[in-house]
């Protein structure tokens, strides 16, 4: 058994180095009923207080890296206690950034963006955004238009690591499908990651088929590149101001 606390898991973020943390907080299932969502409301803020004291101190202390502690708000699905989270995290203190979390956890996916809609006029516009868990294609691109700023999201290493991979142009594909067996072809000529210029996808196909772990991490490398460069489209279209047309036709 592990006790985390608000203070050791401030200290557990230190040792590890990392320059953005989060603070510890309580996320609900998407399906949560509402006395479950906002008890994990008020715990997560709670919690938060704890966190930037303890991550003060640490800080304080000079002898390890200098971080920068995010708050989470949560809410669930629910339009009073997201707006409730996104002012109350402003009234325990400032921020150099802001994360939404209790999203993309089994809700239906017009409930987040409706939650995200919400919370759009709702946070500093000097602030940026960090939406949790969130890191399929189609989700990134409607959130970038709701105004956020930073994913993270396993999505790209675990379809990667089950055999499916992004192709421009083409979508979600599974690698082991029967017409790649002799395609020696790029996965993605459109792309420029490491995979893409120096393995056909009949090769890499063959890789997933005998179980090899270095095909998953080939499909998981180009997945994680084919997010990068759609998050690098999106700032030049937005500042072209094309981003509205080209999101639309993504």
């Amino acid at each position: 058994r592990h006790l985390f606390t608000p203070e050791n898991v401030m200290e557990t973020e230190r040792a590890l180095g990392a320059d953005i943390i989060m603070a510890f907080d309580e996320c609900p299932p998407g399906q949560a009923a509402r006395d479950v969502a906002e008890e994990a409301h008020e715990r997560t803020l709670r919690w938060l207080v704890r966190c930037r004291e303890h991550f003060a101190k640490l800080q304080a202390q000079g002898d390890g890296p200098q971080q920068t502690l995010f708050p989470i708000m949560q809410g669930s699905v629910f339009a009073d206690l997201r707006r409730d989270a996104a002012r109350r995290v402003f009234e325990i203190g400032d921020w150099d950034g802001v994360a939404i979390g209790g999203l993309s956890v089994g809700e239906p996916k017009p409930r987040m963006y409706e939650m995200l809609e919400i919370l759009e006029p709702e946070l500093p516009k000097t602030h940026p955004r960090y939406l949790m868990g969130v890191g399929y294609p189609d989700d990134l691109i409607v959130a970038i238009a709701g105004g956020t700023d930073m994913f993270g999201c396993v999505a790209p290493t675990r379809n990667g690591r089950n055999g499916t991979v992004w192709i421009e142009g083409e979508g979600q594909v599974n690698v082991k499908a029967a017409r790649f067996k002799t395609d020696e072809g790029s996965l993605d000529p459109l792309c420029d990651c490491y995979t893409c210029r120096n393995f056909s996808r009949a090769y890499l196909r063959h890789l997933v088929a005998a179980e090899e772990i270095l095909g998953m991490r080939l499909l998981a490398l180009h997945n994680v590149r084919f997010l990068v460069r759609l998050g690098e489209q999106a700032r030049e279209k937005i500042a072209q101001g094309e981003f509205y047309n080209w999101s639309r036709d993504w």
